[in-house]
Formats: C-alpha cells, structure tokens, sequence
C-alpha cells in the first residue's frame, strides 16, 4: 500500500485541509496516511517550518499551499506508474 508522508505540527489548520482532502481521496487512491510531526526533529523542522503542510507522495514532494487537485494529480501519477 502507498504510503502518504504529512510533515504537519500541531495546530496547523492548512495540514488539517490536506488531511480532510487525503480522507476524501482515500476511495479513489487507497493510501495509508502518516504524519511526521516536525517539531520532534530539529533537522526536519528546520527543513520544513515555513513551508508545512509538505507532503510527500512517492518521488512527488507538495509544499503549501496544497490544493486537493495538487494531491490528486500526484497520487494519480503514482498509481499511473504501477498500472
């Protein structure tokens, strides 16, 4: 199964519309969904702490802002490619 990375912290309301956005996706482009809290990695966070949510599907790597149609579009691309 495709696993979706979430780079989110708590309190970000963008990452929350991405997550409502993957849960909507999930029938289409089954995934499994994990989040990576960016603030329990010094060098992940400063990697990321402008940029979140940033999400990382296969070799696709979104950074806000991240429509839903940005998140079809690249698991469409992933499940493409394996067909």
């Amino acid at each position: 199964m495709l696993t979706v990375l979430l780079y989110t912290k708590d309190g970000c309301g963008l990452c929350e519309e991405v997550k409502h956005d993957l849960a909507e996706l999930q029938a289409r482009f089954t995934h499994q969904l994990e989040e990576v809290d960016i603030t329990l990695d010094t060098a992940v966070f400063e990697a990321y702490k402008h940029s979140i949510p940033v999400v990382k599907i296969a070799d696709n790597l979104l950074q806000a802002p991240i429509t839903k149609a940005n998140l079809e579009a690249a698991l469409h691309q992933v499940y493409k490619v394996a067909e």
